[in-house]
């Protein structure tokens, strides 16, 4: 299959159905064996890194798999280290933790509209891999993907996102001037990469201008790097309901009802 032909959706549809029983056996070793998992989607604006995340985050319970997607920092957050407002969202023995963009920011958007100071983004070129190794040596799997998007499929992304009025909140007042700095991102993300872009945290580029390709990918990949046991959760076997007695149920004209506005539609 050459590299730019879409994925069939058919078979993109049934791989991730086998995928997600992966990320449920997954699930299930982080849970029973206490495994702290954390996950960081890094990349240009509409590279696909919400959509990879939706589809993990979905097929796992939210009270193990968890999405951390920080707004900006208020002014006393600021004030704070840098990595402090990070460190709260980290995860407890059991769970897993996807951080839609994280610390990066700073060696990213920050540094490239000017939201912090050469000492800030120098310190945290240097500071970074210190804290990273800090989080391993800890016992945390820590893993790091870049999405990698060609200018021509952001700028369709992009469009598609402007004439598509549920998606219009997807394109923030940055996103239109991050839109004219396709170069100083470049430089940003290269520059970011030779300081953390380490054999004890490797950064794994994906290839994202094909969605469904970049999924697949993706999640096969992170599926790769935690070992897990072939186990799902046991079949429960539910007996017969027990018969109901002495309980009248309330008349459902005494209760407020959502209208059925589709009533005659079938």
């Amino acid at each position: 299959m050459s590299p730019m032909e879409k994925l069939n959706k058919k078979f993109y549809e049934q791989e991730l159905e086998r995928l997600y029983i992966e990320l449920v056996k997954l699930q299930t070793t982080v849970k029973k064996k206490g495994l702290r998992v954390v996950v960081l989607f890094e990349g240009r604006d509409a590279a696909g890194k919400g959509g990879v995340i939706k589809r993990i985050a979905e097929a796992l319970n939210p009270r193990i798999c968890r999405v951390v997607a920080l707004s900006v920092p208020t002014e006393k957050e600021k004030t704070q280290w840098y990595f402090q407002r990070y460190v709260q969202h980290l995860p407890a023995a059991g769970e897993i933790v996807l951080f839609d963009r994280s610390w990066y920011n700073r060696a990213g958007v920050e540094k490239v509209m000017g939201f912090c100071t050469e000492d800030q983004y120098w310190e945290f070129l240097r500071s970074c891999p210190e804290f990273e190794k800090m989080l391993i040596r800890s016992g945390i799997f820590l893993i790091k993907y870049w999405f990698s998007v060609s200018e021509e499929e952001q700028e369709k992304r992009f469009q598609d996102r402007i004439n598509d009025p549920t998606k219009r909140w997807k394109f923030s007042d940055i996103d239109v001037v991050s839109r004219g700095k396709w170069v100083e991102y470049s430089k940003a993300k290269d520059e970011m990469f030779s300081y953390t872009d380490t054999k004890q945290s490797p950064w794994y580029v994906v290839e994202s201008d094909d969605k469904k390709r970049a999924r697949l990918n993706c999640i096969s990949h992170l599926l790769s790097l935690i070992p897990y046991d072939n186990e799902i959760p046991t079949k429960i076997e539910l007996g017969p309901r027990p018969a109901s007695s002495g309980y009248v149920r309330t008349p459902i004209e005494e209760q407020t009802l959502v209208p059925d506005l589709y009533e005659h539609i079938s």
